[in-house]
C-alpha cells in the first residue's frame, strides 16, 4: 500500500454504534435498498435462538399493539367514569336549585352522594347559631375554626389522609373515615363546608381532582342566600 493510501485510510473516522443509530434513523429505506445486509443480522430471543428482523418488527409492533389498547382501555374506563360523574352533579345541581329551604338542600345532598355518587360519608356543615330545628346541621364558625382551621385557611379544596380532631368534627357520627375530600363554602366569608369520607386511606388523595366536588360546592355557595335560615347568625 502506498503511503498516500495509508495515510487516507488513517484518516477516516471510525463510526462508532450512535452513527449507525443515527444514519439508520435518518435512512428507514436502508434495508430495504440493501436487502443483503439483512443476511448480517442477528437478534435473539431470550432463548438466545436467532430470528429475523421481519419477526422481532412484528413483536415489537405486537408488544405496542397490547400498550395501546390497554391505554385506549384506561381511557375508556375514564371516559365512562366521568360522563357518569357529569349525570350525577348534573342531577344534584337540579335539585339544589330546586331546594327551597335548608333542609331540602341538605337532603338533596346527601341522598345525592349515598346514591348517586355512591360515597360512603358525606357531610354539610354550615356556620351559624346551632339548633335542634331542622335537619342541617349548624355549627358556629368560631368551633369550626378550632377544629378544621387549617382546612378553611387555605380556601381550596383538600383531600387525603386527615387529622383526627378534623375528621371528627366532619364526619362525627363515623369512626372509619381513612381519607377525605373537603371543600370551604366561601363568599365573601366562610358560610361552611362540603365533604366526603371514605374507609380507604386511599382513596382520597392530593394528586387527584376536585372538580365535580368543587362545582357542587359553588352551587350550593349561591343557593344559600336565597334559603331561609332561623338559625343563623
Amino acid at each position: 500500500m502506498s503511503g498516500s493510501n495509508e495515510q487516507a485510510v488513517a484518516a477516516t473516522p471510525e463510526l462508532d454504534e450512535e452513527q449507525v443509530r443515527e444514519y439508520i434513523k435518518d435512512n428507514g429505506d436502508f434495508l430495504q435498498r440493501n436487502p443483503d445486509m439483512l443476511d448480517y443480522l442477528h437478534i435473539s430471543h431470550a432463548s438466545g435462538s436467532a430470528v429475523s428482523l421481519v419477526e422481532k418488527q412484528v413483536s415489537v409492533l405486537r408488544e405496542r399493539n397490547v400498550e395501546m389498547r390497554h391505554r385506549l382501555n384506561a381511557l375508556t374506563v375514564n371516559a365512562r367514569d366521568n360522563d357518569h360523574l357529569y349525570e350525577s352533579t348534573r342531577t344534584l345541581v337540579l335539585k339544589l336549585l330546586e331546594a327551597r329551604d335548608l333542609d331540602a338542600l341538605h337532603r338533596a345532598f346527601k341522598d345525592s352522594m349515598a346514591t348517586d355518587f355512591e360515597v360512603e360519608h358525606a357531610s354539610l356543615i354550615l356556620f351559624g347559631k346551632p339548633g335542634s330545628e331542622g335537619d342541617c346541621r349548624l355549627e358556629t364558625a368560631e368551633s369550626a375554626r378550632i377544629e378544621i382551621g387549617a382546612i378553611l385557611k387555605g380556601r381550596k379544596p383538600m383531600c387525603g389522609v386527615l387529622r383526627a380532631e378534623e375528621l371528627g368534627f366532619l364526619f362525627p357520627e363515623s369512626s372509619d373515615i381513612g381519607s377525605a375530600a373537603v371543600v370551604p363554602l366561601y363568599q365573601g366569608e366562610e358560610l361552611g363546608v362540603v365533604a366526603v369520607g371514605s374507609s380507604d386511606a386511599n382513596r382520597y388523595h392530593s394528586g387527584m381532582g376536585t372538580l365535580f366536588l368543587t362545582h357542587i360546592a359553588e352551587v350550593i355557595v349561591r343557593c344559600l342566600p336565597h334559603m331561609p335560615r332561623s338559625g343563623a347568625g
